[in-house]
């Protein structure tokens, strides 16, 4: 792949449909250029996260939107874990100081109630975008919109963690039938919790160290959306919808807390220090067979992206032709941070940063978007899973965007409540305390403890309607 060569091509094919200017028969995209013209000269500050994410509005959408409006994009990066607090500041400083938001879609309630979120209603019926919006995929375009029946932003970012295996050791005929000896079952992608064990035993046993059965994000930071899912998997809920009692600490987290400490057994030495990184790098180098990770782990270890100047961070993949996509154990994978785009409800520039986001966010330029491969934005349309010049993109990508398209059904919501980053935070601490080796159960009771002490702080009616209206929608906890 020539992927400098592709990335001019999609950005002249983008500009001549958005530059074809037929006004009565306009799409989105095109009802967004027009309409900005006015604001020429104009310059919208971007809150993006640090990063590669921020590639995209520098490099693509930017200079694409500048030379069609004449209006500048300055983007303004943060890291991950402190967007939310940022944006908090910059608005109760009245300062000004964004006019789009990349907005964690489980943050939105919380920035919604606080007033920083301007209502985008009127606009998308004035600029004739909710037929496109009921194209995103209703697992983002469902649940990661709207505060109580108000549109507050654009799903614009499609994070699902997705199973990566290797397809070459559970096709094996050796492999699968010593297997089906042991086990009684056919040997393919885990369906239970149980069945990951199984195999990730059953790799270890026979290939380590050389190949370990799997390896996982473990730093509480990434550990905490893993537990989060499998929690949920297993029947828990977090909260006793009536009194508003945690129940993290229930028969559940226990269970998922002991299983999690004996899994890191069939897995490499140190796995429990592993984030993001370390298990990429891992998969990339043949020595796992399984791991649970965002998509670009995906389209990357397939070498997708290989020779772009802002991938030469990444090692050589020994697994290009090697990978199987499937969701993992329970099929109701976690969605695990995305983003939304939004409108601050501080910018002096509001109609012309919300006509910014519908062009990013619309159909024709959000598929050429998502296929970046360096910008982080991963599929969240029913076209962009369709598409079949991105399905063409490697050998096996049309597995790997129905994987995607799967979770984007069945795909949890991260929880979001008012101050959702405490309650994480307490996640994050009784993880740390869980490699270090202390009991689950008490790990557990004194987490259960120390959220209701931050729901009594925050106000115990408050902190319920958020949180019913959260286990209200459709992928709060599995059907």
């Amino acid at each position: 792949m020539i992927l400098n060569r592709t990335i001019g091509a999609v950005a002249s094919a983008a500009m001549a449909l958005a530059l074809s200017g037929q006004a009565s028969a306009q799409s989105s995209a095109e009802r967004a250029v027009e309409a900005a013209k006015q604001y020429a000269g104009a310059t919208l500050n971007v809150f993006y996260e640090a990063g590669l994410q921020p590639l995209d509005p520098k490099n693509f959408t930017g200079p694409m939107w500048e030379e069609l409006t004449g209006i500048k994009i300055n983007v303004i990066e943060a890291p991950l874990d402190e967007m939310f607090t940022k944006i908090m500041q910059a608005h109760r400083a009245g300062s000004g100081a964004y006019d789009v938001l990349n907005v964690v879609p489980n943050q939105m309630p919380d920035l919604a109630f606080a007033g920083v979120l301007e209502p985008l209603d009127d606009w998308v019926e004035q600029y004739g975008y909710r037929d496109e919006l009921a194209t995103i995929a209703p697992v983002y375009r469902d649940n990661q919109m709207m505060v109580e029946g108000t549109t507050y932003g654009f799903p614009d970012d499609g994070d699902v963690l997705v199973l990566y295996y290797r397809r070459d050791l559970f096709e094996d005929p050796d492999n699968m039938a010593e297997f089906k000896a042991k086990h009684g079952y056919d040997l393919a992608p885990p369906k239970t919790w149980q069945q990951f064990n199984d195999i990730g035993q059953f790799i270890t046993d026979k290939y380590a160290p050389d190949i370990y059965g799997a390896g996982m994000l473990r730093q509480p930071g990434n550990a905490q959306y893993l537990f989060q899912e499998r929690f949920r998997v297993e029947g828990g809920k977090f909260f006793d919808g009536e009194t508003m009692a945690a129940t993290i600490n229930s028969e559940a987290g226990v269970k998922v807390f002991t299983e999690m400490v004996e899994a890191n057994k069939f897995m490499p030495p140190g796995v429990e220090q592993w984030g993001f990184i370390e298990a990429f790098n891992a998969f990339l180098s043949g020595d796992i067979a399984m791991t649970i990770s965002w998509p670009p782990v995906g389209r990357w270890a397939a070498g997708y992206g290989k020779g772009t100047e802002a991938l030469a961070w990444i090692p050589e993949t020994k697994v290009a032709d090697k990978i199987g996509y499937a969701l993992p154990p329970g099929g109701t994978p976690e969605l695990a941070v995305g983003f939304s785009l939004a409108v601050a409800s501080g910018s002096s520039n509001k109609e012309a940063a919300y006509l910014f986001i519908q062009w990013m966010n619309s159909e024709e330029i959000s598929l050429q978007r998502v296929q970046l491969p360096f910008a982080l934005r991963d599929p969240f349309r029913d076209s962009h899973f369709t598409s079949e010049e991105y399905r063409s993109r490697w050998s096996n990508a049309g597995d790997y965007l129905d994987t995607l398209k799967a979770g984007a059904e069945t795909g949890l919501l991260d929880l979001s409540l008012i101050q959702t980053d405490r309650y994480e935070e307490g996640i994050r601490q009784a993880i740390s305390r869980l490699w270090a080796g202390d009991d689950p159960q008490e790990i557990l009771d004194d987490l259960a403890e120390s959220w209701d002490e931050l729901t009594e702080r925050i106000g115990l009616e408050k902190q319920k309607r958020a949180y019913l209206d959260w286990a209200g929608k459709p992928n709060a906890y599995p059907n």
